[in-house]
């Protein structure tokens, strides 16, 4: 016959624990290897998810080349036309500039512009808003209510220049600008590009500036 095994002495209390402690005992140690499995489980979980995501950036080819948009001014102007005022600008620009937006833009002030966007040869912004019947309140807004920093005369049309390249505010695409008016119709351009970059653009529509 087996000898019985001596009950489990409690060091704290100097004497054999009870049945009811022993139970006790058990069922800690047993949630606690629960809480450390649950635990366990979570970081494999964790792991194996990191592994997925990790391959699947690997395997998915990607393109460096920006997604830009092919926009067809020409024919956007020409239905645009119907309801302006004054002939629409449709810039004939040499190679390497690239219309990424265009439409009729009607603001909070009721005032109506044919916008044109475009990104130049060196990657840069350029933007040109034809106001009809504009205000200066109007110019203010689209030019983040900057300063005039001079005047330029560019084939035979004076543009005055606001130049905010040095500038430490935030001015968003209002890096530099230029603005005319001929008639009753404003032309605001403005972005990122080189003084360079807008005196090409500001030749030419400077064809659709003389048509107002």
């Amino acid at each position: 016959m087996a000898a019985q095994r001596a009950p489990r002495v409690v060091a704290e209390l100097g004497r054999p624990e009870t049945p009811e402690e022993t139970a006790a005992r058990k069922a800690a140690n047993s949630k606690k290897h629960r809480q450390n499995q649950t635990t366990l489980n979570l970081v494999f979980a964790l792991i194996a998810s990191l592994v997925v995501v990790l391959v699947i950036v690997l395997l998915v080819p990607r393109s460096d080349t920006p997604i830009e948009r092919d926009v067809d001014v020409s024919a956007i102007a020409e239905q645009a036309q119907v309801g302006a005022s004054a002939p629409l600008v449709v810039p004939e620009l040499p190679d390497g500039w690239r219309p990424n937006a265009a439409e009729i833009r009607t603001g909070s002030d009721d005032i109506t512009a044919w916008y044109v966007g475009l990104l130049t040869p060196g990657d840069e912004y350029l933007g040109v808003y034809q106001g009809f019947d504009a205000n200066d309140t109007w110019v203010a807004s689209l030019l983040a209510r900057t300063l005039a920093t001079g005047v330029v005369e560019i084939d035979g049309v004076e543009w005055t220049v606001y130049d905010n390249r040095e500038s430490g505010d935030d001015v968003g695409n209002a890096r530099y600008g230029l603005v005319t008016t001929s008639n009753d119709t404003t032309f605001v351009l403005l972005g990122t590009a080189s003084p360079e970059e807008f005196a090409t653009f500001a030749t030419a529509i400077t064809p659709t500036i003389q048509a107002q």
